[in-house]
């Protein structure tokens, strides 16, 4: 019996399941306040949620930031095993991912210039609005503005928030599409405003890959203990 007991904890240690296995995950890092880089370390709610998760569920993490369009192609071809950056759940991405359960509701806010007079009209007309690739900020912008030629000025797309709100900020575009926690966290310390919140009800999950069950189900495990133990609720009221 102890001897079978032995054999099955090596299998599941070789598998790289739980008990104290390393898994790489991907952010991107430019999304305060769930994600991005303070004093070199990576910081947020995001940060905070898969450390925590990774501390219950006893696994180890190593955390890469890359471009938020690269991440689930980056998944999918196994170079990383989990991604967490604010991820919209949508029945596109989980064509080719698979989604812990939602962890967080977010709309989309459309961010001005503070010296601006624009008002969220400036989604209508010759006036020009930066998104993040990949993004649904992007998604609805191309779908209800561009697709539709509400918006008849030019459409452009950054791997970045920074990149977009610097150019925003230096009047290279008139708004930015975004999603609205990020928003509210760029106002406080940007020369920006919001001027208009787009009601879109997002879930964010935690994508692993679609083979990959054990990890979806011991992430999933992870949240709904820290939903139970009031440990979530606790990093809510720290970054919001």
């Amino acid at each position: 019996m102890k001897k079978a007991l032995l054999v099955l904890l090596a299998l599941l240690v070789s598998t790289g399941f739980g008990f104290g296995a390393k898994y790489v995950v991907g952010t991107s890092a430019d999304f305060p306040p769930f994600e991005y880089v303070e004093n070199g370390e990576f910081v947020g709610f995001d940060i905070d949620l898969i450390k925590a998760i990774a501390e219950e569920m006893d696994f180890e993490i190593e955390i890469r930031d890359m471009s938020f369009d690269s991440l689930i192609a980056a998944l999918a071809s196994g170079n990383i095993d989990i991604v967490i950056s604010g991820m919209t759940i949508t029945p596109e991405r989980e064509e080719v991912v698979s989604f812990s359960k939602p962890y967080w509701t977010a709309d989309q806010s459309v961010v001005v210039r503070d010296d601006s007079e624009l008002t969220v009209t400036v989604l209508f007309g010759k006036h020009n609005i930066g998104v993040q690739t990949g993004t649904t900020g992007d998604l609805w912008v191309e779908d209800n503005l561009v697709k539709t030629k509400i918006l008849t000025g030019d459409f452009k797309r950054y791997d970045t928030y920074v990149l977009a709100m610097t150019d925003l900020v230096n009047k290279n575009i008139d708004a930015i599409v975004l999603d609205a926690p990020v928003a509210e966290s760029f106002a406080k310390v940007r020369p920006v405003k919001i001027v208009g919140v787009i009601k879109t009800y997002e879930d964010y999950g935690i994508a692993v890959n679609k083979a990959n069950k054990d990890l979806l189900n011991l992430i999933n495990e992870g949240i709904s203990r820290l939903e139970e133990s009031g440990k979530l609720n606790e990093l809510n009221l720290k970054h919001f």
